[in-house]
């Protein structure tokens, strides 16, 4: 995974890491002080709704840090050069225990999947193609792990452009050019597509 991560039909400047010890500084510096978005640092569909009040801020940090620190990979890294500028969380569904117990986001079926739950990119590098280089490093990703596919709850847009808070679960324009299809449509906000190999 140390190759700049390829993507169908696209080049791309960005390298794709995954999230490891080594690498926790760089996730620090990325979600900055405040976590991402209000104190998230990516732990929304890992922890019940009043975990997840509890600990934000330091709590949830030091939750994702344990994560890592146990030699579990909760996501990957995108890189300008030596600069941390995106992320996307990927593991295997069963990891995110709120998606689990999601009523809208259900299991459709009882196939093994993976799931991308969230993107965030540093300002300033917005809309330069991170979020797509991460997916692309997302599914290489999965399938060096022995994946066979993997699954996305992207929220569509409305009449105006939804705003990063809004959107961290992605477009599903980015989706359907990365190779994933609609499977179902369990609310006017979510969509659910998959991308499917072997």
């Amino acid at each position: 995974m140390g190759k700049t991560a390829p993507f169908p039909g696209a080049g791309t400047r960005f390298e794709i890491h995954p999230l490891t010890p080594p690498r926790w500084r760089d996730f620090e510096t990325l979600f900055g002080a405040h976590g991402a978005y209000g104190g998230c640092w990516c732990m929304w569909w890992r922890s019940t709704r009043r975990e997840f009040e509890k600990c934000k801020g330091e709590g949830n940090r030091r939750a994702m840090k344990a994560i890592v620190d146990s030699g579990k990979i909760p996501g990957l890294l995108a890189y300008l050069g030596t600069e941390p500028v995106g992320w996307c969380s990927v593991a295997p569904r069963e990891e995110f225990s709120s998606l689990e117990r999601s009523p809208v986001l259900k299991r459709l079926d009882d196939q093994p999947v993976w799931s991308i739950v969230c993107f965030y990119v540093a300002k300033g590098f917005r809309g330069q193609g991170i979020a797509k280089a991460l997916i692309g490093g997302a599914l290489d990703y999965v399938r060096s792990r022995g994946g066979s596919m993997v699954e996305a709850y992207p929220t569509p847009p409305k009449e105006h452009p939804l705003a990063p808070v809004s959107s961290y679960m992605g477009l599903p324009s980015m989706f359907i050019r990365a190779g994933f299809v609609e499977c179902a449509r369990p609310s006017r906000s979510k969509w659910v597509m998959r991308c499917r190999w072997g």
